[in-house]
This record gives C-alpha cells, sequence and structure tokens, in this order.
C-alpha cells in the first residue's frame, strides 16, 4: 500500500474533455478502478465512487471512500490512463490520500528542532547544527605567548565563538527568564542587582546589562541575573530592629495615685435634740 503527498478529494465530477478522454470517466473505467482498489484494499469494503479529477489528456485519478481501519476520511486514489484508440484503459497507480476530514499525522518536526533547555541529560550528546548562527568561526592560535593570552581573553584560538546573533539571543532569553527585570521576584525587590556587593558583573559586551548572583543564601544563586534584576537579599537592604509587636500609646498612668479624703463625722459629737 503506497502513500501519496495528501490532495482534498472533491465532488464527482466531469474533467474537462480538452484534458481527458471521455472513455476514461465511462462505466467501465470507474468498474476497473474501483475493482482496482478492492484488490489493494483486500477484505476492507471500498465505498462508492465519489470523485475524480484529471491528471491530463490521457489520465484521471478516481476516488473510492477507505473503510481501513484507522483511515477515516481516506480515499482509495485509483489513476487509470488511456493510450488511445484500440487500446484498453489500464490502472496506473493505486494509492491512498487523505481527504479533507481525514485524520493525518502532524508535519515532521526535526529532532534538532523538537530539543528543549533542560531535556539535555548525563551522557547525552548534542552537537550544534553545521550552520548553527548562534557560533562564528574562531582563528587558530600563535606560538606567541603574549599573543596567546590576548587571543584566550577576546575569544581566539577557538574553533567557534559567539556570533552577534548568539549575544543577542541570549541577552533575550535571559531578559525575559526568571532572573529578568519582569519577574516577580524583581517586582517585589527593594533594589537592584546593579547596586549589590554580591553582584559579578560578566565580561564582554553582555557586561553591560548581566552578571552573576554570588549570594548563596538566594534562588539567583550562581545564575546569569540582569542588572535590573533584584531580591530581598541585596547587600544594602537595611531592616529596623525595634519591637515586632506594635506598643500602643499610653492612656493611662497607674504610676500616679489620685488619693482623695472621704470626711467622716467624730465619734464623740453630741446628738441632736430629739435624738
Amino acid at each position: 500500500m503506497r502513500h501519496n503527498s495528501p490532495v482534498t478529494a472533491t465532488p464527482t465530477q466531469q474533467p474537462d474533455p480538452v484534458l481527458a478522454d471521455p472513455v476514461l470517466v465511462d462505466s467501465g473505467a470507474v468498474a476497473l478502478a474501483r475493482a482496482a482498489a478492492q484488490e489493494e484494499a483486500g477484505a476492507e469494503p471500498v465505498g462508492d465512487h465519489v470523485g475524480v479529477l484529471a491528471e491530463d489528456e490521457a489520465s484521471v485519478t478516481h476516488l473510492f471512500p477507505a473503510e481501513h481501519a484507522g483511515y477515516r476520511g481516506w480515499n482509495w486514489a485509483v489513476t487509470v490512463a488511456f493510450a488511445g484508440p484500440g487500446t484498453p484503459v489500464s490502472v496506473s497507480e493505486v494509492v491512498l490520500l487523505p481527504g479533507q476530514d481525514a485524520l493525518v499525522a502532524p508535519d515532521w518536526v526535526p529532532w534538532r528542532e523538537r530539543v528543549r533547555a533542560g531535556d539535555l541529560g548525563v551522557g547525552d550528546l548534542l552537537p550544534p547544527r553545521e550552520d548553527d548562527p548562534r557560533l562564528a568561526p574562531g582563528y587558530v592560535g600563535s606560538d606567541d605567548p603574549a599573543v596567546e593570552e590576548v587571543a584566550l581573553e577576546v575569544g581566539l584560538g577557538r574553533v567557534h565563538v559567539l556570533s552577534r546573533e548568539g549575544v543577542l539571543e541570549a541577552a533575550s532569553r535571559w531578559q525575559g527568564g526568571d532572573f529578568g527585570p519582569r519577574s516577580d521576584m524583581a517586582r517585589g525587590a527593594p533594589a537592584k542587582c546593579g547596586t549589590c556587593g554580591f553582584y559579578l558583573r560578566v565580561a564582554g559586551s553582555l557586561g553591560a546589562a548581566f552578571g552573576v548572583c554570588a549570594n548563596e543564601l538566594t534562588p539567583a544563586d550562581g545564575h546569569v541575573v540582569h542588572v535590573e534584576y533584584g531580591c530581598g537579599a541585596h547587600s544594602e537592604v537595611e531592616v529596623e530592629h525595634g519591637s515586632a509587636v506594635p506598643v500602643a500609646d499610653v492612656v493611662y498612668d497607674d504610676a500616679v495615685l489620685d488619693v482623695e479624703v472621704n470626711a467622716t463625722p467624730a465619734a464623740d459629737a453630741a446628738p441632736e435634740p430629739g435624738r
């Protein structure tokens, strides 16, 4: 069973006589095409004729629904040809083609384009493409130690170095990542990494915007961070060391006693008359 490139089946129609001989679409040609489809399908049933496509003046393709398991919406496409008067109509090709509502496999994506960050495991090898735009050719080393030292600093002596496109892609990825200026941590930070003592600026053109965090107590430790990133462990963060429990203003001072003397009658006072 051969599968051609996908085409969409159209409703039954007669091909233009200029493009195809009428003998290619008569009942005999349709029966011949259906028999060829049934032979290819084996025990699977073949549906009724649903369409015809003119290939050229000497051939057409007849379409029949396939009842093959797993091929819902597909059609048997049988191409028949006619060499001219005195020759029989013959079958040129029998294939399965997807119709408009057919279930088809997704477009093939090369494995290099399917690999994502974090997919590389221990022992895995992931060589770059030969035309990887992120890399640019480097230069051979020199036997002069002084030149070697300078060459190592600027990236010479390596087979490839990071290209401008590679630098820009990395910068865009880091800026939009978890340690970029728009992350939740950065938006809630009291200050930015650019003013932090734990910020180690990277060398080269990326140093204007990126560095590495050296504070082991932060989630960014050892990661490339944007100069505008920040967290609560900034080296200059200060907090008040007063009581964590709010103290209300004093509303009553019990250290001062108000004494009020109550007057009482003398014990030896003379009784009033009539008592």
